[in-house]
């Protein structure tokens, strides 16, 4: 039965009995306690946690999940694998037990034609909770199972809960026994290889406490309502019913080791090791695939990171097996034909996947012939200085400098016999960090001492931001720095930062520029707001200098922002939020922000995308973004959960730290952001959105640039004025411009061809002058000179070749010509055969002349070339030639 069949049944059967069908959700977890989700159940965890009311009593899904801890397990054993699918059902409160175990004896023992998976119920094996008698009651009473093929377990392999404090319970595991060839009889308490489990059924009943591992915690008492939580592997079931060893001969994944096989010519099953590369190439290719349709991109951080250190396995591991050439675009097509028939939006999705793909393939094979020849030599001076780790200082240069994941080099380095010294390479990587931290502080703080913020904020609280609806408003002066230094008072001229125990000025972040404007003291003393930033989180610190008077801790001030700077930004910042959806819209969820600045007037703003986005994507983005500010939408903020924003659709961005509150703007039907900035209050108040063009700015992220407002208008009018001229210059409309633009560059292009035939042709002309002017230094010919200035050096060496072949009877020939081109000194020498007899080799003679002209040169002995700096030497560089061809000869 082929596993898109298996799927198939399980939805089926559950469907039928009143189930909810619940698509697969992505494997980009929706939990920031997650990466990637790793189980069947994490979708339906707010449902069991109790935060959210199930819409459904009973459901069922077949779950993508992907699991890394043991990734250097995989193809070694022959069931670890980073991606596999699970089928669960589920039930909130409705049935329990009784109900739990009776479906699932159903449909594993139900005949194949009855729309069940027909395993033999002799061959079945049940494992129960130690203290579960209602359990094993239902499982020997009520299914019938033997007394002798159920086994009782402790909390270690029968006890689930999610490791924290809330839902809980025992666990009843099925087991298959694929017979004595794998090992010894006695059921999965001995020998869990031969009794292979497939399926989990947990019955959540308790309430757990506080505690570590998988025992050491005490039971709360009973849950108010009881849940099911079933799991059922769905490649180790294939495994079963397809009657194959292992996992990697399903038919999932069989398929791309047959392509590895075609790829490489090693055949599966020649030999253990590469069997262990095949299936490492098949699990992980199968993984980057999943991943990327759900729109993870390789990087160095978070999920990016586990994308590229399973794809750099795939294809370090199919360089193992012998194949020269990239292999991403054939194994990912492999995949795409297999898994695309339970997931048809891969296929969908194929260049964007293939793209992804094939860009990591390309960097990383650069990355690996460089990175592998830095290894190859730190593991012989290794061994050669009789040590087996591998210094740390090397496995962080390879990471810095090459790219190298460390998981790579400590791979690599264990198959030559050496350990890699992690506690050295993590100390460098968190010195790297700290230093980065560093930096980014000191345009936060300056190079203040944070202790002297922290002060501030221990004795007065943290500043209250009153800007999302003032303008000014006062306040009190709380700190005083000068030069970085706490002061009690700051004079005229001081560089200072103020501390204010409320503010409306807004502090640099979130892409957001800071805002500039001036605090006057109740005494009269003015302060120039130029940067305002939070050096510590709560304290807002303003950077100006001291125009008038004397400020003082404690004084009463007036603050007040740059209302029009202000007004600017909150357009670019509204705008940005409109691009963001607008780009999502055009490139789908991959389009995800990666960065953004927002200034006055203008903005950019950084999202995933593997290549390139056309011209004409753009150009339909900015007509939407001005379509929206046409219907004139209003922008509202509120404060929330994070639960109740990420369930109003709100974007998140990964990576992002956010409270349990969080503020979401919403502009209209929209666009729903997390957000912490200023913003307009109504889309009409943009005016207008220019994008400018888009740009790599690394690996698949890219960069849009844009004005908004005033400064957009600005921008057209200047390119209607130039346009304008341009119709004056080319007696052309508008539409015109292109077409009429480039044919007259096409004709200046064939003019310059001709002109510059023309030239060569005149150069040319002087051989015949040049070969008979030629001087007899003992028996040699010996042509020097200099042509009109601005010969080119493609012209020069024309020249001096031919008059190289003028001078003919065997005599020996030196040619050495010379011109001043952008005022500095060229010159090419040619000798022929009959010279190069006598010891007269062009590129000395090269050498000799470029010195002279304060310069260098070389080439063949035959035709070399040089230059220098010094115009005026080409007379003296001419007779260093004929000196140093008299000395040879």
């Amino acid at each position: 039965m082929e596993s898109a069949e298996i799927r198939r049944r399980w939805l089926r059967f559950f469907e039928e009995r009143g189930h909810t069908v619940v698509p697969s959700a992505s494997l980009i977890a929706d939990d920031p306690t997650l990466l990637l989700v790793p189980a069947g159940m994490v979708p339906f965890k707010p449902y069991f946690l109790g935060e959210v009311k199930p819409p459904f009593p009973r459901a069922t899904s077949v779950q993508k999940c992907v699991r890394t801890p043991d990734i250097e397990e995989v193809g070694k054993t022959t069931r670890h694998g980073t991606f596999f699918q699970m089928c669960g059902n589920f039930s909130f409160g409705d049935y329990f037990k009784e109900g739990a175990i009776k479906f699932a004896w159903e449909l594993l023992t139900s005949s194949v034609a009855d729309g069940g998976y027909g395993l033999d119920p002799e061959r079945l094996w049940i494992t129960v909770y130690k203290d579960d008698d209602e359990a094993e009651q239902i499982w020997r009473d009520v299914v019938g199972v033997p007394a002798e093929r159920i086994q009782r377990l402790g909390m270690k392999d029968n006890f689930w809960s999610m490791g924290v404090p809330g839902p809980c319970g025992p666990c009843s595991e099925i087991n298959y026994d694929r017979g004595p060839e794998f090992g010894v009889e006695g059921g999965p308490a001995v020998n869990d290889e031969r009794y292979v489990e497939i399926w989990n059924l947990v019955f959540m009943q308790y309430e757990r406490g506080e505690g570590t591992g998988k025992e050491e915690f005490p039971i709360l008492g009973d849950l108010p309502a009881k849940n099911i939580d079933t799991g059922l592997g769905l490649e180790r079931l294939a495994m079963i019913l397809q009657d194959v060893q292992n996992m990697y001969e399903t038919d999932t994944l069989r398929v791309v080791i047959d392509k590895a096989t075609e790829l490489t010519g090693v055949a599966y099953g020649a030999a253990h090791e590469s069997d262990v590369s095949l299936r490492v190439v098949a699990d992980h290719m199968r993984t980057s695939v999943m991943l990327i349709g759900d729109g993870v991109t390789p990087g160095n951080e978070g999920r990016g990171y586990v994308l590229r250190r399973i794809m750099r396995r795939a294809i370090r591991n199919m360089r193992m097996l012998g194949a020269t050439d990239p292999v991403v675009l054939d194994l990912v097509d492999a995949v795409i034909k297999t898994m695309g028939q339970q997931y048809p939006e891969l296929a969908d999705d194929r260049k964007r996947i293939e793209t992804v793909a094939v860009a990591e393939e390309n960097a990383f094979l650069k990355t690996l012939k460089a990175g592998t020849n830095i290894l190859d030599t730190a593991v012989t001076e290794t061994k050669a200085a009789g040590s087996a780790v591998l210094p740390g200082d090397k496995a962080f240069l390879l990471h810095d400098t090459w790219g190298f994941p460390i998981d790579l080099t400590l791979e690599m380095a264990s198959e030559q016999g050496l350990s890699v010294d992690e506690e050295g390479f993590r100390r460098l990587m968190k010195e790297q960090r700290d230093r980065a931290k560093a930096d980014a502080l000191v345009k936060k703080s300056g190079h203040a001492d944070l202790s002297a913020y922290r002060a501030v904020a221990d004795s007065a609280g943290t500043t209250v931001f009153t800007g999302y609806t003032d303008n000014e408003g006062e306040a009190s002066v709380v700190g005083l720095l000068v030069d970085g230094v706490p002061s009690p008072a700051a004079n005229e001229g001081d560089e200072v930062e103020v501390i204010l125990d409320r503010t409306p000025f807004y502090a640099e972040g979130g892409g957001q520029l800071a805002d500039t404007g001036r605090i006057r003291t109740d005494s009269g003393a003015v302060i120039e707001v130029r940067d305002v930033q939070q050096p510590v989180p709560g304290v807002t610190v303003h950077k100006g200098s001291v125009q008038v008077g004397e400020v003082t801790v404690g004084s009463g001030v007036l603050a007040r922002i740059d209302l029009g700077r202000r007004r600017a930004i909150a357009r670019a910042h509204s705008a940005t939020h409109l691009t963001h959806q607008a780009l999502r819209d055009a490139l789908g969820p991959t389009a995800a922000q990666a960065g953004s600045e927002n200034s006055p007037g203008r903005f950019r703003f950084d999202f995933g995308s593997p290549t390139a986005v056309p011209g004409s994507v753009l150009t339909d983005v900015e007509q939407k973004i001005n379509a929206v500010l046409a219907r004139e939408l209003d922008v509202t903020a509120e404060v929330m959960s994070i639960d109740d924003a990420k369930k109003a659709g709100a974007i998140a961005e990964f990576g992002e730290k956010y409270g349990e509150r969080v503020r979401v703007v919403t502009i209209g039907d929209y666009s729903k952001e997390l957000c912490g900035g200023t913003h307009v209050h109504n889309t009409a108040q943009l005016g207008l959105v220019k994008l400018l063009g888009e740009s790599s700015i690394g690996s698949g992220v890219r960069r849009v640039e844009a004005l908004v407002g005033v400064d957009a208008y600005n921008f057209l009018a200047r390119e209607h004025t130039v346009v304008a001229q341009l119709q004056q210059l080319v007696k052309g409309r508008p539409e015109e411009l292109p077409e009429k633009i480039a044919g007259m560059l096409a004709k200046l292009k064939d003019a310059e061809k001709e002109i510059e035939r023309f030239r060569a042709e005149k150069v040319l002309q002087a051989a015949a002058g040049l070969a008979g002017s030629a001087q007899d230094i003992k028996g040699v010919a010996v042509v020097t000179g200099q042509v009109p200035d601005g010969t080119s050096a493609d012209d020069l060496r024309k020249l001096v070749l031919d008059v190289r072949q003028r001078i003919t009877g065997g005599r020996a020939a030196v040619v050495a010509l010379f011109t001043v081109a952008n005022d500095r000194p060229l010159t090419v020498i040619a000798t022929n055969e009959a010279a190069r007899e006598r010891g007269l080799k062009a590129g000395d003679l090269v050498r000799t002349a470029a010195k002279t002209l304060g310069g260098g040169g070389g080439g063949k002995p035959d035709v070399a070339q040089g230059g220098g700096q010094n115009a005026d030497a080409v007379g003296d560089a001419v007779a260093a030639v004929q000196r140093l061809v008299a000395e040879t000869v």
